[in-house]
């Protein structure tokens, strides 16, 4: 599958998808039967409703930190996390490596293994360095597989810089991370790959908007089967603050660093209600089959209401997942 036929396959349209219409469900009840099993970074993924197997490269939390001289101007607010990941031990050998190699590494192996599509889901850079996105743009170029690209909290912030989460993340979206959305809205898009619909939606502020919650609402009004793509997992019962979309927990009393990351506080009166909205509506929605994240540096799968939640180790030590989305065979059909 080239670039061209994968971006030309974007648009929300429901036809093709050979789904057997007027299937009826209760409010909540899943319409597809979903296995998941993870092995380190090997993800099978089978659902009854995978027609043909999709091989997805799934990589979060690489922390590019390439500076040149444009980034001189920024670099009072670029400093700390330029200095934060400049060698790193790899997740499994703990073999001493770095972004950039974990970067090109990852790459190759989605080359080797003919991928279909490679997720980026956030914190790809340590702050929004003009040479570390032309670079990570060239390389994507140059492997030549489709890609797909939802921001993380560090992609778009420097660090004690004045503003809003909000305005800050639309102001570097505009001027730095804009090419690599390939002309899609940077916030919330949604992308076709052999009859499942990827949806990347930004939560980099731990919070989600009404217009992204009114996206979502609609995509699964489609009936059409979906994987969510974020940057900070949707919250568990039992998981940590950082597990922070959605966490009841989450707000000024649990937000321990934001003097080191020299940004706002969470605010004292937590979520707000759209978030908390977002959240059920994902666990609710029928036809979600998986929602894959990144953000804490370390794997882990949790399972809300039949709903599988896999997240990646860090890439900037080498981590990433490996996911097959595949079919069922007739023999676990009759086991399963």
């Amino acid at each position: 599958m080239k670039r061209r036929s994968f971006l030309q396959g974007t648009a929300l349209s429901a036809a093709g998808f050979g789904l057997t219409a007027g299937k009826e469900q209760k409010r909540g009840e899943k319409s597809f039967k979903v296995c998941a099993t993870l092995d380190q970074q090997k993800v099978s993924f089978y659902a009854d409703v995978i027609t043909e197997s999709i091989k997805v490269i799934h990589i979060a939390d690489t922390h590019l930190f390439k500076d040149d001289e444009r980034g001189i101007p920024y670099e009072e607010y670029s400093g700390r996390m330029a200095g934060a990941y400049h060698e790193t031990s790899h997740f499994q050998t703990r073999i001493k490596t770095n972004p950039e190699a974990s970067f090109e590494q990852t790459l190759a192996f989605a080359k080797e293994v003919n991928a279909d599509v490679i997720t980026l889901v956030g914190d790809i850079f340590s702050f929004p360095s003009e040479l570390a996105i032309e670079w990570v743009l060239s390389k994507l170029n140059a492997v030549d597989i489709p890609y797909i690209f939802v921001a993380g909290n560090h992609d778009w912030h420097y660090e004690g810089m004045n503003g809003s989460l909000e305005s800050l993340r639309n102001t570097w979206i505009k001027k730095r991370l804009l090419p690599l959305y390939q002309g899609n809205n940077p916030l919330m898009a949604a992308y076709d790959i052999k009859g499942i619909r990827f949806l990347a939606i930004d939560n980099s502020t731990y919070e989600i908007n009404e217009e992204q919650l009114d996206f979502f609402s609609k995509q699964v009004a489609t009936g059409i089967p979906l994987v969510l793509l974020v940057h900070i997992p949707m919250y568990a019962p039992g998981k940590g603050i950082y597990f922070g979309c959605g966490n009841p927990n989450w707000g000024s009393e649990t937000d321990r660093n934001f003097k080191l990351e020299k940004r706002p506080k969470w605010p004292s009166s937590g979520h707000t209600q759209t978030t908390f909205d977002f959240l059920r509506k994902v666990f609710d929605a029928p036809n979600l089959i998986g929602i894959f994240a990144g953000h804490i540096h370390r794997n882990s799968i949790e399972v809300i209401k039949g709903v599988p939640q896999i997240v990646s180790d860090d890439n900037a030590s080498g981590g990433y997942l490996d996911i097959d989305f595949l079919p069922f065979e007739e023999q676990h059909k009759n086991l399963i």
